[in-house]
């Protein structure tokens, strides 16, 4: 799957990879890849209203490893799609969400998904603890989803 992704958005992935495992997860999940795709994109931080909202993310997306995910531990996240792909390591939802993210590239000419892309199928999914922790960010998912549904071109 890293192979579809560009360079940026396959080292983001390792990076929530690696979040997983030290934060004791069994599986890579939407939060790990929003909190990754915050961190490393700046084109993904720059789809929010302003600089506090982003802040706000990022403080929720930093208590997930002491105490405000800890209820997620020991569970599989599934939104309900069944992904076409399987990867070991990865929830449902998390599956799904980078499927969305290679038609949504492949939809507008490109070989390789970004994080625009990604951010863009974590926003399609209300189910997903991605938009929980949007949602408790003050961030309102609805109307990220709209900005984001136009995809941006990428050179």
């Amino acid at each position: 799957m890293e192979a579809r992704l560009t360079d940026e958005l396959a080292s983001m992935v390792t990076g929530a990879r690696r979040r997983a495992l030290r934060d004791g997860d069994r599986q890579l999940d939407t939060a790990h890849l929003l909190h990754s795709l915050m961190e490393s994109d700046p084109e993904v931080r720059a789809t929010f209203d302003s600089g506090p909202q982003v802040a706000r993310v990022l403080g929720y997306l930093v208590q997930r490893s002491i105490g405000y995910g800890l209820r997620w531990q020991g569970s599989v996240e599934d939104s309900g799609a069944v992904p076409v792909m399987t990867q070991p390591g990865w929830s449902p939802s998390a599956l799904t969400a980078m499927e969305h993210a290679l038609r949504r590239a492949a939809a507008r000419g490109e070989e390789r998904a970004a994080g625009r892309d990604l951010l863009a199928a974590l926003a399609a999914d209300p189910e997903c603890r991605a938009i929980e922790v949007l949602t408790h960010a003050g961030v309102d998912a609805a109307s990220l989803a709209d900005r984001l549904r136009e995809p941006a071109r990428h050179a």
